[in-house]
């Protein structure tokens, strides 16, 4: 998709610096992938912390080592 934006030259020159991309394309969509990317593992946090994970009562190491042991 072809865009146009205004951005200020610090900041293209900083993603550049950061990103380690050929040009600015590169530069700006391996921004934008990490940007998702830590955005996608913010959301599973709130999740998590919103709804803590909890194991059974009867859960216990020593049980599921058993259990890989036999499959």
């Amino acid at each position: 998709m072809k865009v146009t934006a205004l951005l200020p030259d610090d900041v293209v020159q900083e993603v550049k610096k950061f990103s380690g991309g050929k040009n600015i394309t590169e530069s700006l969509l391996i921004a934008l992938k990490d940007y998702i990317a830590w955005q996608r593992i913010r959301k599973s946090i709130q999740k998590v912390k919103n709804k803590p994970l909890r194991f059974k009562d009867d859960f216990t190491a020593f049980k599921v080592r058993s259990l890989n042991r036999e499959a």
